[in-house]
Parts: structure tokens; sequence; C-alpha cells
């Protein structure tokens, strides 16, 4: 068979360099010779703004019943009354709230470090002075949310549980309530809830709902996630709601997603799911970021450079000779250091197969030989990359292309040799954080928040909706709040 190109990794051998000094024919003179004032040129001025046009009466009416809309789009817990804005300060609010559901709520200024995907920039003067210009408002507005499904559906559920918290919210269950009250309370949330469905069946479906394990009983981790308070819930869909906005308005049709929270991969070809996976993903202390990128080539029977914040807590404190005896192997760095290895093989941690991408995080996706916790439903639990349950499944989709690598990566991991597999195209890969999802009824579905992501963005929506227009009301204490 025609051989695959392969790039393998030989020893490389440091050398050296070793500089000549070249001493100068005569002596420098004795005083520096002057030289002419340097030149400065000017910054080119930025353009001025887009002139906005004057509204006129019945535009001014359209937008400030346009603006009362902030908390039916996540952009608040609770709309505010205000009276009716004119002039400049309509034209700013129209402006602010066209960035915030163009391209988020929250500046990327107040992200964290490790929400690495990030928004485009937006400028909206220009497309609302047209809008303006030619009467047209409401098509413009329409077009500033996300395009997707998933915000849409998001936007449904979003009312359905302000209408649950306006009416006092749902009771508090426990093991022994009632069986008509476990059944009240789940419809408030799932309208398929019949009065002669089977009470077990009523719970499974909640259960799925939730990523539980569908007993069909009132366990503790349920009974935990029925008496979630509505308003953590709302909290939740409004910070996915603002991720969406993060999102790109048009994503490559082939391309690989993985849910942090839900810790599961989902391969799309043209633009439609084809396959997905159980992953395991970071745990609370060590977070998987968010981010985009494009994986460019798979690692066949990778050797695993311990990072050395792992080697240090928790290899390390073993001991040389455990380590040595468990097939490590501790090696010289070349500033006089050490650092571990533990060498490709059927018990290396990364497994078989390595996913590598560009990113500064230094996560990837790969392979492992611990199979036992794809069958949890508890999955997150790696040090932050990203742990896949079908490895050679997905290596096979990405090299299928070529010729020379259709059908061959088994044959290559039986080689036993460590050697890098460049793809013949390289795959959009999304690492993204959904806690909340929707049916097109708008049913939604939550997951954990395990690393408390949802809570802090819910806090810095409310928070930059009340300096984008400081007469906003206080939002109430309980939006994102923990027990």
């Amino acid at each position: 068979m025609n051989r695959p190109k392969m790039i393998r990794f030989p020893l490389l051998a440091l050398a050296g360099l070793s500089h000549v000094a070249a001493f100068a024919q005569t002596p420098p003179p004795a005083v520096a010779p002057t030289l002419p004032p340097a030149t400065v040129q000017p910054l080119p001025a930025p353009p001025p703004p887009v002139p906005i046009p004057a509204l006129s009466p019945a535009q001014e009416v359209w937008a400030n019943d346009w603006l009362k809309n902030g908390a039916a789009q996540g952009l608040m817990a609770r709309q505010k009354a205000s009276g009716p804005l004119k002039g400049d300060a309509l034209v700013g609010a129209l402006l602010d709230r066209a960035k915030a559901l163009s391209t988020g709520r929250v500046d990327t200024a107040d992200f964290l470090n490790i929400w690495a995907l990030r928004p485009a920039a937006f400028d909206p003067r220009p497309a609302l002075a047209k809008a303006v210009a030619e009467d047209r408002l409401q098509q413009w507005a329409a077009g500033l949310t996300p395009p997707w499904a998933g915000y849409e559906t998001l936007r449904k559920g979003l009312t359905r549980y302000e209408a649950i918290r306006d009416k006092g919210g749902w009771p508090t269950l426990t093991a022994t309530s009632a069986p008509d009250v476990v059944r009240a309370r789940i419809a408030l949330e799932d309208p398929a809830v019949t009065r002669d469905e089977p009470l077990v069946d009523v719970i499974q479906r909640a259960q799925r709902r939730y990523g539980l394990e569908p007993t069909g009983q009132l366990g503790a981790r349920t009974l935990a996630a029925l008496n979630v308070g509505v308003d953590e819930r709302i909290a939740a869909i409004m910070a996915n709601m603002e991720r969406w906005r993060w999102m790109p308005r048009s994503l490559p049709v082939n391309r690989v997603q993985v849910n942090i929270a839900a810790a599961v991969l989902t391969v799309f070809e043209g633009d439609q799911p084809v396959s997905s996976m159980r992953a395991v993903t970071g745990s609370p202390d060590n977070a998987t970021p968010m981010l985009s990128s494009s994986i460019h080539s798979i690692v066949v029977n990778p050797p695993w450079n311990v990072p050395m914040s792992i080697a240090k807590r928790e290899l390390f404190p073993k001991g040389r000779a455990t380590l040595i005896r468990q097939g490590y192997k501790i090696v010289k760095t070349p500033e006089g250091g050490e650092r571990i290895v533990q060498p490709a093989g059927p018990n290396s941690a990364l497994g078989r197969l390595k996913f590598d991408f560009n990113n500064s995080f230094a996560v990837y996706l790969h392979d492992t030989p611990s199979r036992g916790k794809f069958s949890s439903y508890d999955r997150l639990a790696s040090h932050g990359c990203i742990r896949l349950e079908k490895p050679v499944a997905l290596a096979e989709q990405m090299v299928a292309a070529d010729p020379n690598l259709n059908g061959q990566i088994q044959a290559l991991i039986d080689e036993g040799k460590t050697q890098r597999v460049s793809l013949p195209q390289e795959v959009a890969v999304y690492l993204l954080y959904w806690t909340a999802f929707a049916s097109p009824n708008g049913t939604v579905s939550f997951r954990a928040d395990p690393y408390g992501w949802d809570r802090l963005l819910a806090q810095k929506i409310e928070a930059s909706s009340r300096r984008a227009d400081p007469t906003a009301a206080p939002s109430p204490t309980t939006i994102a709040s923990k027990d």
C-alpha cells in the first residue's frame, strides 16, 4: 500500500552556536555624531462617526417599544419601567441594545481569560443610520440577534420560566412528596406531562432533561435538580443566550463541537450532526476552556509530556523509584531541571491518538486507556483536555478524503511507532459551555454548572446592563444565587 506522509519524532541533538567577535579597524570617534531630530508622522485621524438621521415621531414610538424587550432577550432579569426616550438619548440606547444583541451584553474586557471564545468587533452605527433613513427599523432589529435555532429556542424557554417566576415559582419537593405534587411540579417545565402518564415515565423524562441517570426514582440528585430555584434557571438561560451572542454568524459546515458541561462531542458534516460520542472534560478544578480552533494533525501512539503543574502536584511526590517502576521517564531540561515523560504505549494517559489544534491552553482531544468513565453520568474528570469515547472512528472520519490514509488509522496504531499524520483538510473545533438548551417548543434541558460560570456570567450581564442604563432598577439578589 502507498505509505502516508508522516512526520516521525527522532531525538534532536542540541547544538550550540559560537560567535566570533569582529574588531573595528579604526578607533571610534571620541564624540558621538549628532543626529537630526526624528520626524514623527502624525497618525491619521479616525473617521468621524456615521451620523444618525433624526428619528420621525413614529420611529421614536416604535424604538421605545422595542427597547422594552431587553428581559425577553436575556439582557436583564426583569424589565424596568421607564419613560420614553428622545433625541440623542434614544439613539444611544438603540446603539447600545444593537451591540448587546449582536455581540453580547458583557464587554470582552470583563471576560475570564478562559472564556477564549470572543465575539467579532461590531459597529452598529452604519446599519442603524441606514435603517432610519430607509424607515426599516423593524427589519434592522430583526437581524441583530444570533441566527441560530439554539438562541431562538432558549428565548422561547426564557418566556416560560419568567412566567413561572412571576406566578410564584415552584414548590420544594421531598422524597415523600405526593405523586400528584411531583407530577404538577414537573409539568411546569415539561408541557408533555399528562394526567394519565405513569409517574416513572414523567420522572425519567425530567432526569434526561437534567442529564441524570433515568432511574425513574426521586433520588437525591433528582430532587436537587427539581429544587433548583426558578431564578437560577433563568440565570442559566440568560448566560447561555449570552454565549450564543459570542458565536460567529456563520460556522464551518464541517466541524467538531464539544459541549464541555454535558461532556459530549458532536461531529457536523454539511452543517448537520452526523455522529456523537461521550467525552470526559475538565473537572471543576481543571476547567476546559471555551475556544475555537482547527484540528491540523493527529499524533499516532503519542507520548505524554506531563505538564509541570501535574508533575509537581501528582507525580513527583510519589518518588523517583515509583515513577520509574510505573514506566515514566525523568528527563533533564535545557534549563537544568527535570520533567516527566510517559512513553507511548497501551498505558499512556493519551491512549493511542492525540488530535492537535493550536490554542494557548495546551489542551487537545485524545484517546485514553481508562474506559470506565464513559459509562458514567459524571464525566467532568480530566485535567482540562478532552478524552474521547471513540477516537479511532473520529480519526477515520477526518482522514477519509486522503486515499493513502483512508481506513489506515488502526494499521498505523498497530505499528507502535509515534508519528504525526497531517489531515487532508483542517477541521474546525469548538469547545463550548452549554448548560441550557431547548427543543423547538421551548422545553429547556439543563446541565449542572460545574465551573460556576452561569452564575458569574448572569451577574456580569446584570451589572453591564446597569452600567449601560444607570436608571435601571437593582436586580433581585436571587438572580443567580446558590445555596
